[in-house]
């Protein structure tokens, strides 16, 4: 159908002999096709400061990211295709982390934390979650990964 492409770029910055004793940041960038760069590094939870930096997104930070854009976009788009008015979508998404069957760690659950204001018409509770449970179903991320992810609406 398309290709969606990301350009990563990681140079070592490292003393002669540090890089094969593990001492390297491992800070690196993500550039976008439509320009953007984002610093990256991973989390210090799996690689200690100062060889990683914890004010630049790490991969599991954008992967968790990536499942509530999609989810919302697919909601977005059903919701006014439904003639209900959303004026404003917040989620503070989480995801956990465990270990799998070998012992490899991975994200296993992400709990999208979901908080919608509309306009003068707004769905019913009923209709609301029938929206969240079509955008999980049509979500392409949520479509390509193994991961858990459950929808949790926050009413105010």
């Amino acid at each position: 159908m398309s290709e969606h492409k990301a350009f990563i770029l990681w140079e070592n910055t490292s003393a002669e002999g540090e890089f094969t004793k593990g001492r390297y940041s491992r800070e690196h960038t993500w550039k976008f096709d439509g320009g953007v760069t984002v610093p990256a590094s991973p989390s210090p939870s799996v690689v200690r400061p100062p060889f990683s930096n914890p004010d630049c997104v790490d991969p599991e930070e954008a992967f968790v990211a990536a499942i509530s854009s999609c989810h919302m976009l697919t909601y977005l788009f059903l919701a006014g295709r439904k003639g209900f008015q959303v004026e404003r979508y917040q989620d503070e998404a989480v995801g956990v982390m465990t270990k799998n069957d070998t012992g490899v760690p991975w994200v296993s659950h992400i709990t999208l934390n979901v908080r919608i204001q509309y306009g003068p018409n707004a769905p019913s509770p009923e209709e609301e979650d029938h929206l969240h449970h079509e955008a999980h179903e049509q979500c392409y991320i949520a479509n390509s990964v193994k991961t858990e992810i459950l929808v949790k609406p926050v009413t105010p």
